[in-house]
């Protein structure tokens, strides 16, 4: 019997809830062929088999969480027979298990069994489960339900959400009820038209963001500064780009990527991280692009790594990848770590312009909002424009406000006018 484990499947990574299983006990495998998909703090990832042959045993269920090193499911391979219950000679084999019978019920001698009712009262004894005992607790043995059968984290979590186990399904094996079956009971619970609060269970993706930003928003001064500037050339460099590149996707958002990689490379000092602990300012010597992606299983900020030496169309179709095997679950845990400087575009929410908060060991974020027509000063007239805010958010023990506001002006200067910036 062969048995295995849940892997390190990223640094830094200790436990993975088990999305879906794949395979049944009972049914062959093959070596290298995916038996599970498990979502980790950081990406859904599917699991293959190091193993060959018949599927003995799955030991988690669909929602429970496993740790790192914990068992996940065990293969009798080949060159093991199944393992067989002895048996004597003659005699056959069983397949059902002996059942244990239930100790006899004593009380202390001269005291009276609180089953037993007053005294005088008939206790005359019956049969029940194969054993006798007095009339009173044979009642209470035949209207007593059995204590649902679950694991301590599961019915810790069952009364964090005021969940009554006995009224949950069970679907685990042996009638065990698994955290997704107390899940269902919270979600149906909140469908239903009582009018009490939704619960959301926290874990996985949104846990770890959670945990970041509350690490990152109480450990860093963070500073933020915004600036509005006219972008109408940059729409029409975007229109001349669609026509020429008609294979990538153009939006401000990269035209945004690009002016902030560019002020990045030119002052290194908001592409690092500050470690308090070393009282240091690592400079990063490759600029890292972290993105702000929404998915469905929330917020992601993958990296697209060594953005500092990509031409603009390059750059355009390394985040039409990045993005798309984001939002499709498909990058590995690798490819969400390690960024050295982010950007999250509002914009595509409808929102002018935010307050971002500084992915845990940056020093830069920039906010990019929406592009909306508003009025504009041209040569002393009033104008129609279009007018985007950018917001930028530094970590004041890196990045003072003079340098913070020339990488937001710049940005500015380039979305503003992108040809005399890419001159520039």
């Amino acid at each position: 019997m062969q048995t295995f484990r849940m892997p390190d499947v990223g640094e830094g990574l200790t436990e993975a809830e088990i999305v879906r299983w794949f395979v049944e006990p009972g049914e062959q495998v093959d070596v290298n062929q995916i038996v599970c998909e498990i979502e980790t703090a950081k990406a859904l990832v599917e699991l293959p088999c190091p193993f060959e042959g018949t599927v003995a045993q799955l030991h988690a269920t669909t929602g429970e969480i496993v740790p790192v090193g914990g068992d996940l499911i065990s293969v009798e391979t080949a060159d093991e027979p199944p393992a067989r219950e002895p048996v004597l000679v003659g005699y056959g084999t069983s397949n059902e298990k002996p059942v244990r019978r239930r100790r006899r019920p004593t009380t202390p001698q001269g005291t009276q069994s609180p089953e037993a009712g007053p005294p005088g009262a008939e206790t005359k004894p019956v049969r029940h489960g194969g054993y006798e005992v007095a009339r009173s607790t044979e009642e209470r043995l035949t209207t007593e339900q059995p204590r649902p059968r679950t694991k301590p984290p599961v019915r810790k979590l069952a009364k964090e959400l005021g969940i009554d186990l006995a009224a949950v399904d069970p679907t685990g094996p042996g009638a065990v009820i698994t955290r997704a079956d107390v899940e269902r009971a919270a979600a149906q619970r909140q469908s239903a038209p009582t009018g009490s609060e939704q619960i959301i269970p926290v874990r996985g993706v949104m846990r770890s963001m959670a945990k970041a930003m509350v690490d990152s928003a109480f450990s860093a001064p963070h500073v933020t500064e915004w600036l509005d500037v006219e972008v109408g050339e940059s729409l029409r460099l975007l229109d001349r780009l669609r026509e020429r590149h008609p294979d990538h996707k153009w939006s401000p958002t990269v035209l945004a990527a690009h002016a902030l990689v560019t002020a990045a490379v030119k002052h290194p000092r908001v592409n690092a991280t500050f470690d308090a602990e070393a009282e240091v300012i690592l400079v990063h010597p490759a600029v890292h692009l972290g993105l702000a992606v929404a998915t469905e299983r929330g917020l992601l900020v993958p990296r697209v790594a060594n953005v500092n030496t990509m031409s603009l169309v390059q750059l355009a179709g390394a985040i039409g990848t990045t993005t798309e095997a984001a939002r499709a679950g498909t990058l590995p845990p690798a490819d969400l770590t390690g960024s050295t400087i982010s950007l999250t575009n509002v914009g595509v929410f409808g929102v002018d312009g935010g307050t971002p908060i500084l992915p845990p060991g940056q020093v830069a974020i920039l906010c990019l909002g929406r592009v909306v027509e508003r009025p504009w000063v041209v040569n002393g007239q009033i104008a129609v424009r279009p007018v985007v805010t950018l917001t930028l958010s530094f970590d004041h023990r890196c990045v003072d406000g003079q340098l913070g506001s020339q990488v937001l002006s710049e940005v500015a200067q380039f979305l503003h006018d992108p040809a005399v910036g890419m001159a520039g």
